[in-house]
């Protein structure tokens, strides 16, 4: 009777070694799997392009002064009616010109200013904007602008608030082609690091995609822009 409680003691003592045994071994093939799972590279994918700008905005600016308010409104009427005529010659459509409300500047209703010095007590601008499609266009007319010269306007210069504004509004249109570029370029990145780390590249960890910049190409041609993407990718890595 004794002979077989002690048989049954052993049994039971191998079988849980036994279990034990293989208790270690998955707990240190999970610890294996998991520390194969920190490995990871981190890289990150550039996409460029140059577009050409498809809305332009011009705005054109002239400045008038005078005592009589009247005769005033009268050289801005007279003048504006010149500039849309000139803007309709050269190819653009009413929808696309917007006539301003012109402001007016009276120097003898202001507290200070000296207006008793100034030659003329009213001076006013006037605001003639193209929202145009047509770039080139907006483009070629702006250097023909002298012109108007010769008819008694005098166009004021580009400052930063009445500058030419490009824009580039069909990024929708190229966004999916660029993701893709920059997530190329990215796994080519991990695959090189990889490659140098005798190691071998997984599957994506997850990734994240930056955002789009549109920026002029350079301060002399702000009709051309370029698109920008960076996609920032984590990728697996085992031996």
């Amino acid at each position: 009777m004794k002979m077989n409680r002690s048989f049954d003691a052993a049994i039971l003592g191998l079988f849980i070694c036994v279990g034990l045994i293989g208790l270690a071994a998955i707990t240190a093939n999970t610890a294996l799997k998991v520390k194969e799972m920190d490995r990871v590279v981190t890289v990150k994918g550039l996409a460029e392009r140059e577009v050409a700008a498809d809305i332009a905005i011009w705005p054109i600016r002239f400045d008038e002064a005078g005592n009589d308010l009247a005769t005033l409104y009268n050289d801005l009427e007279r003048k504006t009616n010149l500039i849309v005529e000139f803007l309709k010659k050269n190819g653009f459509a009413q929808d696309e010109i917007t006539i301003a409300q012109p402001s007016i500047y009276d120097k003898q209703a202001q507290a200070y200013g000296g207006a008793a010095d100034a030659k003329f007590r009213f001076s006013a601008t006037a605001v003639i904007t193209i929202y145009s499609k047509q770039v080139d266009l907006v483009r070629a007319t702006s250097n023909k602008i002298v012109q108007l010269g010769k008819q008694g306007i005098a166009i004021a210069g580009p400052d930063y608030e009445y500058r030419t504004q490009y824009r580039f509004t069909k990024l929708n249109e190229i966004k999916p082609s660029m993701i893709e570029e920059s997530t190329k370029n990215a796994r080519k990145a991990a695959e090189k690091f990889a490659l140098d780390s005798d190691s071998k590249l997984g599957k994506i960890k997850n990734a994240s995609q930056g955002q789009f910049s549109i920026q002029n190409r350079d301060d002399s041609a702000p009709y051309i822009k370029k698109v920008r993407v960076v996609s920032t990718v984590r990728y697996l890595l085992s031996d």
